[in-house]
């Protein structure tokens, strides 16, 4: 039986992030000369991003995905393909986010983009991109007995008059009609507060309506750190309150976009 061959050692990109939001990726050159680019792709979308790959320390090769580059919303996977070969899935090598934690970005640009690299279950490299125009930033949330309240920075407009809160049911949740949560705002600031005892059992998305009716709807989310998907690392304590339909559990929760929701289910009782 002829021996197999030892496969290739998977190609790994170190990436850092910069306060700006831009990303560098530095992939391991193989020693090839040829034309190489590193490639995103869209997941579940038709759509591509080609970043030259150019020679920077000793067998690296690096490319630049600045934030005046606007990737749209979404999962994007990275490929580096030299010439016109077939493109090779990238591994994530060394991973520093360090400065996204610290970012604040202007709003000025009337958006907030933000990229996050991260490994997926399979061990390959993927960015997550979000672009928000505009965005509702959130905070800790402040837990209490019967709801919450929450501080947080909108980007991209202000507030006006008739600006509230809402509480959107999610379609399909068991919940209906959307709810008005109390609001304080000042500036880009803004306290809200959520009241479980007014909520049906179902899922409730938060909103900020920052011009009231009339205006864009804006997502509350926590975007501006380095986790890509907080639903399995962040998690809260769900409190139980007596509402006048009976006895629920109810706590805020991220979404898999890291959007902040609120889930409530009956308890028997």
């Amino acid at each position: 039986m002829t021996p197999q061959a030892p496969s290739a050692a998977p190609l790994r990109a170190d990436c850092i992030a910069d306060s700006a939001g831009g990303l560098t990726f530095d992939v391991a050159a193989r020693g090839e000369s040829a034309t190489a680019h590193l490639v995103l792709r869209r997941r579940d979308a038709d759509d591509e991003v080609g970043l030259p790959l150019a020679p920077a320390a000793e067998g690296r090769l690096r490319a630049a995905l600045p934030s005046s580059v606007l990737l749209p919303e979404g999962r994007w996977d990275a490929y580096a393909r030299v010439s016109d070969g077939e493109p090779l899935r990238l591994v994530p090598g060394v991973t520093d986010l360090r400065s996204l934690t610290e970012r604040t970005p202007s709003g000025l640009l009337g958006h907030v983009a933000v990229r996050i690299p991260y490994a997926t279950r399979q061990g390959n490299l993927t960015v997550r991109s979000w672009l928000r125009a505009p965005h509702a930033e959130a905070g800790e949330p402040h837990l209490a007995e019967e709801g919450l309240t929450l501080r947080g920075r909108l980007y991209g407009t202000r507030f006006d008059t008739g600006a509230h809160a809402e509480l959107r049911p999610r379609p399909g949740s068991g919940a209906d009609g959307a709810r008005r949560a109390a609001l304080d705002a000042e500036g880009t600031e803004f306290r809200l507060a959520v009241d479980y005892t007014a909520l049906e059992p179902g899922v409730w998305d938060l909103w900020l309506r920052p011009a009231g009716e009339q205006g864009p709807a804006v997502r509350v989310a926590r975007l501006l750190d380095d986790i890509a998907d907080k639903q399995p690392v962040v998690t809260y304590p769900r409190a139980r309150v007596r509402a006048p339909g009976g006895l629920l559990e109810a706590g805020p929760y991220f979404t898999r976009d890291n959007d902040l929701s609120v889930e409530v289910t009956a308890l028997p009782g």
